[in-house]
């Protein structure tokens, strides 16, 4: 159970377990309610306890972190394999495949643009985007509505905006983004922008190709991209 515990959530139970208990009493802190009440109401055992817990992760005592935000984490299922899947209650910042190489680096860049706490939880975007990647999966949705929170540098929004704009069922290539934001020699950083999209499927930077029509390099695999782009051409225009 331990093993695999680890191998579908990336992280030991009782570490999953404590996270989990930190973002319950961040929302206790958030809520108004004393450190010591907040501690406890999550299940720790004592208010040191919770302080040396929360200085690890938000570098700050009880008192300091009233206004920590919070990214809650959620793994999700999916025919393509496990997917982890984070959001504020703004929207979803992060829909990432579990066994992607840049998970580690892709979650440490998103605490750092967010400045939040990333803990297991849910909230009303995750409830959102579970449905709806179901729904997608099944063949009876083609476009998202759940809200997004894309932290970025203003080329990089550029990029993402675009590439949310190509039709479910359409490709690009690399030189046409780059046209279509306006800076049409700047093929290289479009690439580079696509390879930083944090938020699988629902930015498709599964739907950017080659300028010679073959499929290029995909964080998840070309396997995915190619069966996200065989799903998608299959699905009925009017679901």
């Amino acid at each position: 159970m331990r093993r695999w515990f680890l191998a579908q959530h990336g992280a030991s139970f009782h570490a999953w377990s404590r996270a989990r208990r930190l973002g319950l009493a961040l929302d206790g802190l958030r809520a108004g309610a004393p450190p010591v009440h907040a501690a406890l109401d999550a299940g720790f055992d004592s208010l040191s306890g919770f302080s040396d817990a929360l200085r690890k992760l938000v570098g700050a005592a009880p008192g300091g972190a009233r206004g920590t935000a919070t990214v809650r984490l959620a793994r999700l299922p999916s025919p393509l394999g496990p997917l982890l899947a984070g959001a504020t209650d703004e929207g979803v910042c992060l829909l990432e495949y579990t066994d992607r190489r840049a998970l580690e680096r892709q979650l440490r860049t998103l605490h750092r643009l967010t400045r939040a706490a990333l803990v297991p939880g849910e909230c009303a975007p995750l409830a959102t985007l579970r449905d709806e990647l179901e729904r997608y999966f099944a063949g009876t949705l083609r476009d998202f509505s759940v809200p997004l929170v894309l932290p970025g540098t203003d080329f990089q929004l550029r990029v993402w905006e675009r590439l949310r704009a190509i039709p479910c069922g359409a490709t690009r290539d690399y030189a046409t983004i780059a046209r279509e934001i306006g800076r049409p020699t700047a093929v290289r950083a479009v690439a580079r922008a696509n390879g930083d999209n944090r938020v699988a499927i629902l930015v498709p930077c599964h739907r950017v190709i080659g300028s010679d029509g073959r499929l290029t390099g995909y964080g998840g695999g070309l396997w995915r991209k190619q069966w996200l782009l065989d799903h998608e051409r299959a699905a009925p225009q009017r679901a």
